[in-house]
């Protein structure tokens, strides 16, 4: 947990520095990633707001995901994590987010979707960036698994601005 705490505050310091405001779209991590950047104190400086959307019909109203696109890829293809990061960006008054949608366990894997699954979205204007991995563990360990990988990936798209 050290790990994802010390990882928020760098997010932090870096989008304080740049002037930045993020937002997240979080389906798997169920709100992970927010409430570690919430555990900073200051982040309201710099932390927009968060999207916990772990429906389908939340992706779709929330983030503009189309549905045709979810049933067409699935809720875990790195089409829809970029939908979701690309729609907290359009929903929010953020200038960066990033987004998980996967399968954390025990059950949900699909043919060529194995539990561990996992698919990331970060958006910043006119740029998104999307990855999927497979994680090893257990439910909660994909999940802080999930969340450190969403931050680093996160703070190389920061080095790039």
């Amino acid at each position: 947990m050290d790990e994802i705490i010390d990882l928020a505050a760098r997010v932090g310091r870096v989008l304080q520095q740049k002037g930045l405001l993020l937002t997240t779209a979080e389906s798997c991590t169920g709100g992970g990633v927010s409430q570690a950047i919430t555990e900073i104190a200051g982040s309201s400086e710099w932390f927009d707001c968060g999207f916990v959307t772990y429906s389908n019909a939340s992706k779709t109203e929330l983030l503009d995901v189309p549905a045709a696109m979810i049933a067409q890829f699935g809720t875990v293809s790195e089409e829809v994590a970029g939908a979701m990061a690309e729609g907290a960006l359009a929903n929010s008054n953020a200038h960066v987010t990033l987004s998980t949608t996967g399968i954390a366990g025990p059950g949900g894997a699909v043919p060529g979707k194995p539990v561990g699954t996992v698919c990331f979205g970060w958006s910043r204007e006119h740029h998104t960036h999307t990855e999927r991995l497979v994680f090893s563990g257990d439910r909660r360990a994909v999940r802080e698994q999930t969340v450190v990988h969403a931050m680093k990936g996160l703070l190389r798209m920061l080095e790039q601005m």
